[in-house]
């Protein structure tokens, strides 16, 4: 039997709330948090026919001491898996920004990701099944709210995929920070994945061979690399302001 995906934090749980109500079971709140936010939430649910227990924020505090849960968390049936045959779909109906994720396993930075890519209007995060990290409680929190509405892809082989996409159309570039060409010079306009490796590690080989350019963010400072969440947020941005940009 498939455990209860825990959710906690206002952004969350309204998210999930407002997004897919029928994949909650159970609300816990802090019945000593008189948030306006939070007494709202909890009687939307109410409304819904979702049982709300409300408990001492002491024993909330123990039962999720690892989740930030401002005062709320939800017991939700695990969302369905998106996988190769939701990405088909998602290219098929036209879509044309997506973000790839290669081997980045902190799920803070995924969940990061995935409320970047969502602001951005992108259709999808894709990760391959191996060496990366899940939706995870933090994954969740850390994307505000757009782990209900961004599908996480998840692929058995990030190589083929890409191969797939570009046979499909999509360019896919992606991003090393030791490519010549700035990213600011690559024509992000036709239907793109941004393709991000891990801290340190970065792309893998056969990842950078399936990749149509490379491209580095120009660093003029004394770091020598952004943090993959905010490197996948200036890259997706750029594709936003290019596609914006007066003709």
């Amino acid at each position: 039997m498939s455990r209860d995906e825990v959710v906690g934090g206002l952004h969350a749980v309204e998210s999930l709330l407002a997004h897919a109500p029928g994949r909650i079971k159970r609300l816990q709140v802090a019945a000593d948090n008189a948030d306006a936010r939070l007494v709202a939430l909890a009687s939307r649910a109410q409304a819904l026919g979702i049982s709300v227990e409300r408990l001492r924020r002491e024993r909330l505090e123990r039962s999720h001491a690892d989740l930030r849960h401002q005062g709320v968390v939800a017991f939700a049936r695990p969302r369905p898996r998106a996988g190769e045959a939701e990405l088909a779909a998602l290219v098929a109906s036209g879509g044309d920004l997506f973000l790839a994720l290669d081997g980045v396993t902190d799920p803070h930075n995924i969940g990061a990701c995935l409320r970047s890519a969502d602001a951005a209007g992108a259709r999808a995060v894709i990760v391959p099944r191996d060496r990366s990290a899940t939706l995870t409680p933090a994954a969740a929190k850390a994307a505000s709210g757009a782990a209900e509405t961004m599908p996480l892809v998840v692929v058995t082989n990030l190589a083929r995929t890409l191969r797939e996409l570009r046979a499909a159309g999509v360019w896919v570039v992606g991003l090393d920070g030791d490519a010549p060409e700035p990213l600011y010079r690559v024509d992000l306009t036709p239907p793109t994945v941004l393709v991000l490796g891990a801290e340190g590690e970065g792309l893998r080989r056969l990842t950078r061979e399936h990749c149509d350019r490379l491209a580095a963010i120009p660093m003029t400072g004394s770091v020598a690399s952004l943090n993959v969440s905010v490197a996948a947020g200036v890259a997706l941005f750029e594709a936003v302001r290019q596609r914006f940009a007066p003709a």
